[in-house]
């Protein structure tokens, strides 16, 4: 696994890549929520109450950034974050 830091404006996330069997995860923590690649599940993330943003066919941070928004957890369209905004627009709703 390794953590990065990402500048965003003002903020700083961080940003985990963990080497799988199969597939590389991505995730962005914001101070209010993440954005995660597609191998996590918004199911979970409703049942736990957090605040998640899903974008899939990711393989960079970068791409997370500008890929479209799949699927929101109740707790992130609260914060107005909804599929079809961009991952960049979505950690900005979560800062």
């Amino acid at each position: 696994m390794s953590i990065e830091s990402i500048n965003f404006g003002q903020t700083t996330l961080e940003a985990y890549r963990i080497h799988n069997v199969s597939a590389t995860i991505l995730l962005i923590k914001a101070p209010n929520g993440a954005l995660g690649c597609g191998y996590f599940d918004i199911n979970t993330a409703n049942k736990c109450g957090d605040v998640m943003a899903i974008v899939r066919g990711v393989a960079s941070f970068d791409d997370m950034m500008n890929a479209k928004v799949q699927e929101v957890s109740g707790k992130a369209a609260e914060l107005g974050v909804t599929p079809g905004i961009t991952g960049r627009e979505a950690l900005e709703k979560m800062c």
